[in-house]
């Protein structure tokens, strides 16, 4: 059994409005293997998010094709790739993206509460105190700062264990010393987990903390390089 786990072949997204088109995405190939972490890094505007959105089954390409876990997800209806993220994809953003109705326990539920999993506190309890929020369960993203907000955030990304991570900018919103502690947390559970991870970032320190960077400029796969880190 192979084991890629996300595979782009020559994507390409382009946006018309009127007679007029913008292709913020122009025939971007690579691949990723399971256990393995790359950086997508490039400048405001250089298609990483665009990309990024793509191989998580967010949107879908003018061109070219996805497979995620071996399921082609640009000839997939929304829900069946709603489906395939459900099953098999964790995320962290940049703004969090808590539900502020929920408390910290309820919020990390969620992802397994939406597969019909019952009893699923007691995972997502074990979670948040492997991020430090023991004592934050009952807290709503109101009563939190923003570095315990994106732990808890992190926590619910690896509720479901996904066999892949997409983590947009998850330091972005954070100060020096909560990015510090955010980033060594991802890598930790990452390893632990043996997850795929897939990180767009601005800050080249933290991209080379992964196994491989790939730079974009103008929509295009310009550079891709291996660095000194592994995660096993």
């Amino acid at each position: 059994m192979s084991d890629i786990v996300l595979q782009c072949e020559r994507l390409s997204k382009t946006y018309k409005t009127g007679d007029r088109s913008l292709t913020v995405l122009d025939e971007v190939t690579f691949e990723a293997r399971q256990g393995t972490s790359m950086a997508i890094i490039g400048p405001s505007g250089s298609g990483k998010t665009t990309l990024l959105g793509l191989c998580a089954g967010l949107d879908v390409p003018s061109n070219g094709t996805i497979s995620l876990m071996g399921f082609k997800l640009n000839s997939m209806s929304e829900d069946d790739r709603a489906y395939v993220r459900n099953q098999f994809v964790g995320f962290v953003f940049q703004n969090f993206q808590l539900l502020p109705t929920l408390t910290a326990l309820e919020n990390v539920m969620v992802p397994l509460e939406l597969r019909g999993t019952k009893n699923s506190s007691t995972k997502a309890k074990d979670l948040l105190a492997r991020v430090g929020l023991s004592d934050r369960l009952d807290h709503y993203p109101t009563q939190l700062s923003g570095g315990e907000q994106q732990r808890v955030a992190m926590a619910r990304a690896f509720m479901t264990s996904p066999r892949i991570l997409f983590a947009d900018e998850p330091t972005g919103n954070l100060d020096e010393e909560n990015a510090s502690q955010i980033v060594k947390l991802l890598f930790e559970i990452n390893k632990e987990e043996k997850t795929t991870l897939v990180l767009v970032t601005h800050n080249l320190e933290l991209a080379e903390k992964t196994e491989r960077i790939l730079q974009m400029k103008g929509g295009k796969l310009v550079n891709e390089r291996s660095t000194d880190s592994v995660i096993r």
